[in-house]
């Protein structure tokens, strides 16, 4: 294993607080692995309610999970307070490559890091259709600044 990244939170603004629960952790005493994805995909869908107006009950495009990883970097455990900061690394017309990073409270340094790709499908046929203009403004403002290069980097062309 290589030395561990260190992700600062002033790379992941907006951020979103969420408390552990008592439920969280596992026999070890830690925040078990499979709740880093519940709080990746709480934060992205919050966002994309409040800001971009996703409807997701009765919006004619939704989102769906294509792909998803997560670096842990330090143990979290309940009764902890978490922050989770969010930003777009790549955003194509159907599809957007979320970055997440997990904070302790107060805490510099990530606990976790990791991404979150959606597809935007028509509710009724699930194919891929284009975001809603919305949201889209909404992911662009998320956006890093040559974001262009994701797609080398993931061997991907854009969509």
């Amino acid at each position: 294993m290589g030395e561990k990244p260190q992700i600062v939170r002033a790379e992941y603004p907006p951020f979103l607080t969420l408390p552990t629960r008592w439920m969280d952790n596992d026999v070890y005493g830690h925040v078990n692995n499979a709740h880093y994805y519940a709080f990746f995909d709480t934060a992205i869908n919050q966002y994309l309610i409040r800001e971009g107006g996703l409807d997701i009950t009765e919006g004619s495009v939704i989102a769906f999970a294509a792909e998803s990883h997560c670096h842990y970097l330090q143990a979290l455990a309940f009764p902890e307070v978490i922050e989770v900061g969010l930003r777009v690394g790549k955003l194509g017309t159907s599809s957007v490559r979320y970055e997440l990073s997990v904070f302790k409270t107060a805490e510099v340094f990530a606990a976790a890091t990791g991404y979150f790709v959606h597809v935007f499908v028509d509710r009724e046929t699930r194919r891929p259709v284009p975001m809603p203009p919305a949201i889209r403004n909404a992911l662009e403002r998320l956006r890093v600044s040559g974001d262009a290069r994701s797609d080398d980097r993931a061997g991907k062309k854009p969509d």
